[in-house]
């Protein structure tokens, strides 16, 4: 079973998040190349769940709900 993955972790610098083992940057053990893997939200930044086929799902919902008598 997989790890749940963290939305908002305190220092995601300190890990590869590029396979369930979670290795610190200098002791990768997947192999999985030679930098590590960035966590989203060090990519897109605060919010980065809130976006995506999922949130334009939500969005549609919502829209439908605001819409009714």
């Amino acid at each position: 079973m997989a790890k749940p993955f963290p939305l908002n972790p305190k220092n995601p610098e300190r890990i590869c998040w590029g396979c369930d083992k979670y290795c610190p940057p200098d002791a990768m053990r997947c192999g999985n190349g030679s930098e590590r893997t960035q966590h989203p939200i060090e990519l897109f930044g605060e919010g980065w769940n809130d976006w995506g086929l999922e949130a334009a799902d939500k969005d549609d919902q919502d829209d439908q709900d605001e819409h009714k008598p």
